[in-house]
């Protein structure tokens, strides 16, 4: 469970406080237990008439422990006048409601700048997810643009600098790919040029993806298995392999991703996030109540190494739905935060030539598989497979 700190008078006592706080706080890409959720859009506004429901601003998702990372969304636009992208922060920053820099449509925000600060001191990354739905992005000029691009998105974003920095001061812990059109050209070549920024940077920058789940993506795909991402934060909603056919083998497929993770990743620690609606009006399917969601995520980090948490939107729905995201935190913790033990398998091991009936299980390769129908074929982690690895 999550708990809440107290201030001491003694000089002493709050040095030491200080410090354990430090450590207690800070991200670890390599745990089990983080929770990803995005911020920016407003999703409960978008069909709800409550205001005083709206998305709040970034600090309050902060004040306390249940989110790790929170991904601003979007910078929507990545060729704008004057040669800048734009951000759509929807009731929070926008090109029509915010001063602009003069001759672009890239909103002035530095507003922000004190509440990312905020959130950066309580341990959270702040990162920026570029794209979205709908979002007008890519990379039409090919690699030397995607550099370019790159270099443009550190000086006004992360380590770099500018005069026509969006959030002031602030400094973000990288970027999330949340590409859904455009085509995949550039992008490869865009993580790159950021990995060899933040090279000998003296803090770490991430970089994450955010896939549907079908694999592979048709728009990230050759992306991940070409760049090195930290985390990839997979849509388990909105598709037939969302949550909502967590029970059907022949749909879901988190196994697929794992075995993307260990195998053809070129970061063999990157994590895989289960990515869910926060509310049932966050997504068109998928939605799962806290209860079903917690006993999905818990077997997945109980069985695929790669597991590194979940991943919600967004922060509106989810506090609205009875602070989902605290929820959903309190189950990773009490599944463990550290340490992996793969499960022990009692299912025989595939033997070729065999005959498989539908929903058998067979061990092979280091996983379990269970067959999506009848099978005889030998089990492998591909979309086209008559098995899905359970394990």
């Amino acid at each position: 469970m999550l708990t809440f700190r107290s201030h001491h008078s003694s000089s002493a006592t709050a040095l030491f406080l200080a410090a354990s706080v430090v450590k207690v706080l800070a991200f670890d890409n390599s745990r089990y237990d983080n929770v990803a959720v995005y911020w920016g859009q407003n999703s409960y506004g978008a069909t709800h008439s409550d205001v005083a429901n709206y998305q709040k601003t970034l600090s309050y998702y902060c004040q306390d422990d249940a989110i790790d990372v929170i991904p601003v969304a979007f910078l929507n636009t990545f060729f704008g006048p004057g040669g800048l992208p734009s951000l759509n922060l929807a009731n929070t920053c926008n090109p029509t409601d915010n001063a602009t820099f003069p001759g672009s449509s890239l909103p002035q925000c530095a507003s922000l700048a004190s509440d990312i600060e905020f959130c950066q001191s309580k341990g959270k990354l702040v990162t920026l997810s570029l794209g979205g739905a709908g979002g007008g992005v890519g990379f039409s000029g090919g690699d030397s643009q995607a550099e370019a691009f790159a270099d443009t998105i550190w000086d006004l974003f992360l380590g770099g600098s500018s005069s026509t920095r969006p959030f002031g001061s602030a400094v973000l812990d990288g970027v999330d790919l949340d590409v859904e059109s455009g085509g995949s050209t550039g992008y490869p070549a865009f993580v790159s040029r950021i990995r060899s920024h933040a090279s000998g940077a003296s803090k770490k920058y991430y970089i994450t993806a955010a896939p549907q789940c079908v694999y592979p993506d048709s728009a990230l795909g050759a992306t991940l298995n070409a760049a090195e991402f930290d985390a990839v934060y997979v849509q388990f909603y909105n598709n037939p392999c969302g949550l909502q056919n967590f029970n059907g083998a022949s749909q879901w497929d988190f196994g697929l991703w794992d075995n993307w993770a260990r195998t053809i990743s070129p970061n063999p620690n990157v994590k895989i996030y289960i990515g869910a609606p926060a509310s049932s009006s966050a997504a068109g399917g998928g939605y799962q109540d806290i209860d079903t969601l917690s006993s999905i995520a818990t077997q997945m980090r109980k069985s695929f190494p790669s597991f590194g948490g979940v991943m919600l939107w967004d922060a509106s729905q989810a506090y609205v739905n009875g602070r989902y995201d605290l929820a959903i935190k309190n189950t990773l913790q009490a599944a463990g935060g550290t340490g992996f033990t793969f499960p022990t398998c009692s299912a025989p091991g595939w033997a070729s030539g065999g005959n498989y009936p539908g929903g058998s299980q067979v061990t092979f390769g280091g996983y379990t598989w269970q067959a999506k129908w009848y099978a005889s074929a030998q089990p492998a982690n591909d979309p086209n497979s008559d098995w899905s690895a359970s394990a």
